[in-house]
């Protein structure tokens, strides 16, 4: 498996669209997810969910643990308690702080039986049936310019009407809802969130490529690997909608692989561990290498998902353009404007289209630059699922 396959491959070509070249990416070295149990009051959370809620909610593992377990019992007695109650329930929600639930009631002598089951009684005038119809009036009425959206509130017992500005416009529409609704004032109006996904077309400025797997920087920035041809140009980066995705910052095709790096700086796209395969998604767990005669699939904007199996590694592949060692042979097919998307074998990422020969409606051969050699070269760290 050390030895290097050299051949000149005549009928070999890169397969991105209005691209001279087509390269593969290897995905840097990530461990798959390791089951841990840090468990107490029953409740088990992964490494990375006690990583993710120590960085964005400052919870300690033993905080975390013991929060859930709160959520927890808090779910089972409202459950509990909503049936009872009927149509005096008028909502429930978690109290953080306090570590239990809170039940909202139209009636107040209902407040003793409450306390007893360990919630906190909260007396209201409005059911949350009685909220959510309030919501529901709101939808049927023409929506003013400056309303970005509503909610209900439980705690407050009100539907908030989010808005850019106070107007004669928007304060007529609320005034609708009566003193059921109160105004917010946000400072912008939501925008779609897309996700960045294995397989998904993405553009250039004259050409398509598809993503290769999603990957983080020590820094938390966003970034997706893909061919190196297909990033060799530079410029900026559009996504499956024509939507901006970022920048092309970093291709490297020749020696050592085809892989390249598009940094994702729109706030509208999330990055996404996952691999598209036609009817859903298969999620990445981690990058472990696959051997020779292993089954792998790919997908790819152009022809999709299919599978097949690893016949060769570190082949040196002869393009037109250029010379690129480091490539791994398939029995797979793809076409023009697959380059760039993501080989998996079972949940582990394998690389990114390079290049290769036929088609698929006859059958061909594939070659993908391994994804680890291309993670660890610009420090990045595979995004699982």
């Amino acid at each position: 498996m050390n030895r290097t396959d050299a051949a000149r491959i005549t009928g070999a070509a890169l397969l991105s669209i209005g691209l001279a070249a087509t390269v593969s990416v290897p995905a840097a070295a990530s461990s798959a997810p390791v089951s841990v149990d840090t468990s107490t009051n029953g409740v088990v959370i992964s490494p990375d969910v006690a990583s993710a809620l120590q960085r964005d909610l400052g919870l300690s593992p033993g905080r975390a643990r013991d929060l859930f377990a709160q959520q927890d019992r808090a779910e089972a007695q409202v459950a509990t308690l909503r049936t009872g109650l009927g149509s005096i329930f008028a909502g429930s929600w978690f109290d953080a702080t306090a570590g239990r639930a809170v039940v909202a009631v139209t009636d107040i002598t209902s407040v003793p039986r409450l306390v007893a089951a360990g919630v906190e009684a909260r007396v209201v005038t409005r059911t949350d049936a009685q909220l959510a119809a309030v919501a529901d009036g709101l939808g049927s009425r023409p929506v003013p310019a400056g309303v970005v959206g509503w909610y209900v509130d439980l705690p407050t017992d009100q539907v908030v009407v989010q808005v850019l500005d106070r107007s004669p416009a928007t304060d007529a529409f609320v005034a609708t809802a009566g003193s059921a609704a109160r105004v917010e004032t946000v400072s912008e109006r939501p925008r779609p969130l897309y996700a960045v996904r294995g397989g998904d077309a993405w553009y250039g400025s004259n050409f398509r490529c598809s993503v290769g797997f999603s990957a983080t920087d020590a820094s938390g920035g966003k970034h997706f690997v893909t061919a190196g041809h297909c990033t060799a140009g530079g410029g900026s980066a559009f996504g499956y909608n024509q939507v901006s995705l970022g920048r092309l910052n970093g291709s490297h095709f020749g020696t050592g692989g085809d892989y390249g790096r598009v940094d994702v700086t729109s706030s509208q796209w999330t990055l996404s561990g996952v691999v598209v395969n036609g009817g859903g998604t298969v999620a990445v767990k981690g990058s472990t290498e696959a051997a020779v005669g292993a089954a792998v699939c790919r997908s790819g904007s152009t022809t999709g998902w299919h599978c097949g199996t690893i016949q060769a590694k570190n082949q040196t592949v002869v393009y037109a353009e250029g010379t690129v060692t480091g490539l791994t042979r398939t029995n797979v097919c793809a076409e023009p404007g697959d380059s760039g998307g993501s080989w998996i074998s079972g949940n582990q990422a394998q690389g990114v289209t390079s290049g290769g020969s036929g088609n698929c409606t006859s059958g061909g051969t594939t070659y993908f630059s391994p994804v680890n050699p291309a993670l660890s070269a610009y420090g990045l760290r595979l995004v699982t699922s």
